[in-house]
């Protein structure tokens, strides 16, 4: 949730300067830097030194010896007690901010707020810094993009461009595959893996048709129907865009879209988009090859809205309010509270930048999308209610499973799958992690269901923290390890494959993955159709890239922010026992090995894909990857 930052910084370099983006200058860089650090800063709560000595005294984790459970306790269960009645009376439940659940408020709830917002700061600036110069950089070079006339105008955009923001430039691939239907649906399995779900005649209806010479042509089936009973019929939805507020000048369809396993080859392609507006055109391709490519460009405008709104919603809203809860309920002394303390890094800034810079009309998404702000903000709170907050049923494994992507047993399986191949290599090193540690403290199920902390904890979530679909009980060390990894896995793997680095080099790449199109859709077909026509100028490309670069942490690579350092803190491992030690170097062997494999060995074979892809996917190597959600 970094691009609210850089556009406000946009905003000012328009208001200040009143000349296009394309022409900004290295003072009115400065300006806006200045802006946007004074009105990220005024929204920090100020807190008292009396809340700062509190907050230490009881969350800080300082002049603790070694980490307990209150059974074995060397502080004591009543002292214990005490300072969670402390933690009580001052971290409260607030209004949301941002959308979304609770957000902390009380006199240690603003200084955890405060702590968090000051500490992303930190991060924030220096990237500031690098998207100042390569802005500039592309700015004065601006005349080697030709004026965007063509769709290889576009692709200068990335050329020795964009060097701090992204050091490697975008996926390999991603610049010359474009227009290969394979990369477009591979995008639904590797970097957008949360919208598309396979169909199944015992619960689901087909919901528009296709030519048949379509779906023998792309798919091998001698009709729609036939796919559909025999499980290769996918599916992905958009239209809960359609009554969203528009932007003037900008334009999108609400697209729904099938996709097939192909009878012939396995590959898994498009196979039709319906847009759902105006003449609700339905596109396949076998329409032109200019018509085609913008019809898979306008499914692109809506995934881009649906996965930055609702990652807002199934990554920082989930795991934040069961933080809230564990804060309520765990003692500082937990050795679950360090866990998640580590995790949660950053995590209440978040929704901060949402609200002041993000959501703010005039602002962030009111100058780069075809929605409004306040569009996006209701948008990722119906997300967060609508299912997509749920947390046990969004499990990794259930939530493929229940889509149909893994484990169907409707169905050929997919051959290739990016995203669970590699975010299952992470989630299985973190479960193994979670299993050691839970297991070294809880001899027994016994000893776990006589945790008062715990248990407490659970009550917390389904009480006044009302988590969605949080387990009722934890009174086995499974379901604490289910849940410990869950956390984990949302504030890494899922959070990463769609936000972070991998937006800038392939989610947001030109011309494909535009945040919005400049010209009304076609009332009719048109083979001659040149999608250029549809694509942002440049004043609205350089914004767009700004904001990717804002996301980007290229400076985190090989260091100990990175998800091969999920565990390793130093500071609380020695207050671990050594089981909990041990298992952070197995966890750590094991990123390194998988991040070795990652940076030696991937890339094109001999047919020119990548794990089944023509681009090559590379947003969750561990050694680059941050292990917390807030980056």
């Amino acid at each position: 949730m970094k691009w609210s930052v850089w556009l406000f910084s946009l905003a000012v370099v328009a208001s200040a300067a009143e000349r296009p983006l394309d022409k900004i200058s290295p003072r009115d860089v400065d300006d806006m830097l200045d802006q946007l650090t004074k009105r990220f800063e005024s929204a920090i709560p100020n807190v008292t030194q009396a809340a700062l000595d509190l907050f230490d005294r009881h969350l800080g984790g300082l002049g603790i010896p070694s980490y307990t459970i209150p059974q074995y306790s060397l502080f004591g269960t009543p002292l214990r007690r005490v300072s969670l009645t402390a933690v009580r009376t001052s971290f409260l439940y607030g209004s949301p901010v941002g959308g979304g659940p609770s957000y902390p408020t009380g006199l240690l709830g603003l200084a955890k707020v405060a702590q968090d917002s000051l500490s992303i700061l930190q991060d924030l600036l220096p990237r500031l810094a690098g998207s100042r110069v390569d802005l500039i950089k592309a700015s004065f070079n601006s005349s080697k993009y030709n004026g965007l006339k063509t769709l290889s105008d576009y692709e200068k955009l990335y050329d020795n461009e964009w060097k701090l923001s992204m050091p490697h430039g975008p996926d390999p691939g991603v610049l010359t595959n474009y227009t290969k239907d394979l990369l477009f649906s591979m995008q639904r399995l590797s970097n957008s893996p949360y919208q598309i779900r396979r169909l199944d005649p015992r619960s689901d209806a087909l919901p528009f048709p296709v030519d048949r010479a379509a779906v023998f042509h792309i798919c091998g089936g001698s009709s729609l129907g036939q796919l559909f009973q025999y499980g290769r019929l996918f599916y992905a939805d958009y239209r809960d865009q359609k009554d969203l507020e528009p932007v003037d000048g900008r334009y999108t369809a609400n697209c729904d879209a099938y996709f097939c396993i192909d009878s012939r080859s396995g590959d898994f392609l498009p196979l039709a988009i319906r847009t759902n507006v105006g003449a609700n055109l339905i596109y396949t391709p076998l329409d032109g090859p200019g018509e085609w490519l913008l019809a898979k460009m306008m499914l692109n405008v809506n995934d881009f809205w649906f996965a930055q709104w609702n990652h807002l919603a199934f990554t920082h809203e989930t795991v934040h309010i069961i933080w809230m809860a564990a804060m309520r309920s765990l003692s500082q002394h937990h050795p679950v509270f360090a866990i998640l303390n580590r995790l949660m890094f950053q995590v209440f800034s978040i929704q901060i930048l949402a609200e002041v810079i993000l959501f703010t009309p005039g602002l962030a998404v009111d100058m780069n999308f075809a929605y409004s702000g306040q569009s996006a903000k209701n948008y990722s709170s119906e997300q967060y209610r609508n299912g997509y907050g749920n947390f046990q049923s969004n499990y990794f494994h259930t939530d493929l499973q229940r889509r149909g992507l893994i484990n169907s047993t409707r169905g050929p399986p997919l051959k290739n799958f990016p995203f669970f191949e590699d975010a299952n290599t992470i989630h299985s090193s973190i479960r193994k992690f979670f299993t050691s540690f839970v297991q070294s403290y809880y001899s027994s199920d016994s000893v776990l269901a006589d945790d008062h902390e715990i248990q407490d904890w659970v009550k917390e979530c389904n009480g006044p923290a009302n988590v969605f679909d949080f387990p009722s009980a934890i009174n086995d060390r499974r379901t604490l390890v289910d849940v410990l990894t869950q956390l984990a896995h949302l504030a890494s793997a899922a959070h990463h494959t769609v936000n972070t680095n991998e937006l800038l080099q392939v989610s947001s790449t030109l011309p494909f993955c535009p945040a919005a199109l400049y010209k009304p859709l076609p009332t009719a077909k048109n083979a001659s159709l040149n999608p250029v026509e549809w694509l942002p100028p440049l004043s609205q490309v350089f914004s767009q890239l700004s904001i990717g670069s804002l996301f980007a942490r290229p400076s985190f690579e090989g260091s100990n922010r990175t998800i091969i350092h999920m565990f390793d803190d130093p500071v609380m491992l020695a207050k671990m026992n050594p089981t909990t030690r041990a298992a952070n170097l197995v966890f750590m062997s094991e990123m390194e090995n998988f991040s070795r494999d990652v940076m030696g060995n991937r890339g094109f074979d001999a047919d020119g894909l990548s794990q089944g892809m023509p681009f090559v996917w590379k947003a969750l190597d561990p050694n680059v990857a941050p292990y917390s959600v807030s980056t």
